[in-house]
């Protein structure tokens, strides 16, 4: 019988955070290489709308890890499509989709973080961890290691910003044309640290090389007045820049200088990725992904995890190094990324592992 599609892909956040960017992006990846690849989303989701026109979508409520009718929901649709592999992403996600034991189909968890296993992992068939850190918790936590399979995340290689956009850009943020630009994106929660950068920041001179130094923040999230009021404190009103949740980020990175992220935990880091992808040098600090990531002085800075005077140190040596210090980072880090996080060689993974699943059964 032939399928009406060859994988189906499903997803239950309702939030567009670096998980839910990568799901995008690999969903459409697929479709355009020519396999044809289902999105399974719940209905008006950013992940929904970044999708519309571009594949096939079909939405399932997925209220919340109980929903049985979203259970059975997926069954039929596993069963109308004639699906060989079923993709999850998440807990909610994998948590809901429960084959039945004649299905032909194989599900695979895909997972991007340190998540509970029982309860929401163990029924699938097969588990992708995007990190190596990822995959050996998956086997401390019992699941068989021939069914444990790494692929990494890729992301785009974005065109150039116009220089005329980012002269306004930087009109309307407010910042010099001289000023040395910092910039940091994530969601305001407190494993990301960014209270850590806004104290690191407000350590460092207000200019470096004769050149002003200023700071745009992007994000937003159940922080955000928290982080505000501390940049008041700080007294960083006018060289800290707020622009809010951004869905399409890219002018602000090719505005910037340099990339901070200054996480306490980061699984994998898909903003370093696209940090290297616009071509930014990146600072991290030394979490389990940065490592993964990084070799320390060759295609990224490491400092060390909720220690605002030593972020403040290493930001300011590195700043002190130069244009060409900072374009020698920048360069090696795009390198790493075509090298190892390339999309056709993502692409490529995922779909060499349909077919040895499909292949084998479950």
């Amino acid at each position: 019988m032939t399928s009406s599609c060859q994988s189906i892909h499903i997803i239950g956040s309702k939030q567009f955070g670096g998980a839910d960017r990568f799901y995008v992006r690999l969903v459409r990846a697929l479709n355009a290489s020519g396999h044809r690849a289902l999105a399974v989303t719940r209905p008006r989701t950013p992940i929904s709308r970044a999708l519309n026109g571009i594949v096939e979508k079909v939405h399932i409520p997925m209220r919340n890890g109980w929903d049985f009718l979203s259970v059975f929901a997926i069954r039929r649709l596993v069963k109308k499509k004639h699906a060989p592999i079923v993709q999850t992403y998440m807990g909610r996600a994998t948590r809901l989709t429960r084959l039945p034991r004649h299905s032909n189909a194989i599900h695979i968890a895909r997972l991007g973080g340190y998540y509970k296993i029982k309860g929401y992992y163990e029924h699938a068939h097969a588990w992708i961890g995007n990190t190596n850190g990822v995959c050996d918790y998956l086997i401390r936590h019992g699941l068989p290691a021939s069914r444990v399979y790494k692929i990494g995340n890729f992301v785009e290689i974005p065109p150039p910003t116009p220089p005329e956009e980012l002269t306004e850009l930087r009109a309307s943020v407010g910042i010099p044309g001289e000023a040395i630009v910092l910039f940091s994106l994530a969601r305001f929660i407190h494993v990301k640290g960014v209270d850590d950068l806004l104290a690191a920041f407000a350590l460092l001179p207000s200019e470096v090389l004769g050149r002003p130094l200023h700071l745009i923040v992007a994000g937003d999230g159940p922080l955000r007045k928290q982080l505000l009021a501390q940049a008041d404190q700080l007294a960083l009103p006018y060289r800290i820049h707020w622009v809010g949740w951004q869905d399409s980020p890219s002018p602000y990175y090719h505005l910037a200088d340099l990339f901070v992220c200054p996480s306490r935990h980061e699984t994998l880091g898909n903003v370093i990725l696209e940090a290297w992808a616009h071509g930014l040098p990146v600072i991290a600090t030394r979490t389990p992904g940065a490592l993964e990531l990084i070799t320390e002085g060759e295609n990224g800075v490491l400092l060390p995890c909720n220690d605002p005077p030593s972020l403040a140190k290493g930001l300011l040596e590195v700043i002190r190094a130069g244009v060409s210090q900072w374009q020698n980072l920048a360069q090696n880090g795009y390198r790493t990324l075509n090298a190892n996080y390339s999309e056709s060689a993502v692409v490529g993974a995922y779909l060499d592992l349909y077919r040895e699943l499909d292949g084998r059964g479950s």
